[in-house]
């Protein structure tokens, strides 16, 4: 195995850990009862954002804190409504970062870079921008994410492809 070959896998089994740490303290399996873009779930799409804004931040060798970011971008949608469904269809966009924080953070003690990336997630949406690295990194691999899906609604799978969660 090439060094590159173990980093990466050191690096994806550092994800899964994180995730599945999170996992036990907070109902992420919620997130799979709603549909966020197009035909993905809630979850796989905050999974997606929290892999590739980590992959992202790791290979630009970014000094963040790496933990908050994954546990934030997992977080980042945590509102559990349906949102197409509702009378908020059209102010989802701007009021569903307070929704997510304030469920995410009944649930589970949030730090201050978590709590940003969540809040701030939907800039230039909402007008506050993000303030963290790690929030900022968040709010571009979302609206990544947010486009694929819109338009390959199996991106996913390339995205995540090696990633597996203990039951």
């Amino acid at each position: 195995m090439t060094y590159k070959e173990m980093r990466k896998e050191k690096d994806i089994r550092f994800f899964v850990d994180t995730v599945e740490t999170l996992a036990k303290e907070v109902n992420i399996e919620a997130m799979n009862e709603y549909t966020q873009h197009g035909n993905t779930a809630c979850l796989t799409h905050c999974l997606a954002v929290a892999y590739l804004s980590y992959s992202f931040a790791r290979k630009l060798k970014l000094k963040v804190d790496y933990t908050s970011l994954i546990r934030g971008a997992v977080l980042h949608d945590y509102f559990l409504y349906d949102w197409h469904d509702t009378n908020t269809r059209f102010t989802h966009g701007f009021t569903h970062p307070q929704t997510a924080y304030e469920k995410a953070s009944l649930e589970v003690a949030l730090n201050s870079i978590e709590e940003n990336i969540i809040k701030r997630h939907m800039f230039p949406l909402t007008l506050i921008p993000p303030k963290t690295k790690e929030a900022a990194v968040v709010c571009l691999l979302d609206k990544y994410c947010a486009i694929a899906e819109l338009t390959s609604q199996e991106y996913y799978v390339r995205v995540l492809p090696q990633i597996h969660f203990a039951s």
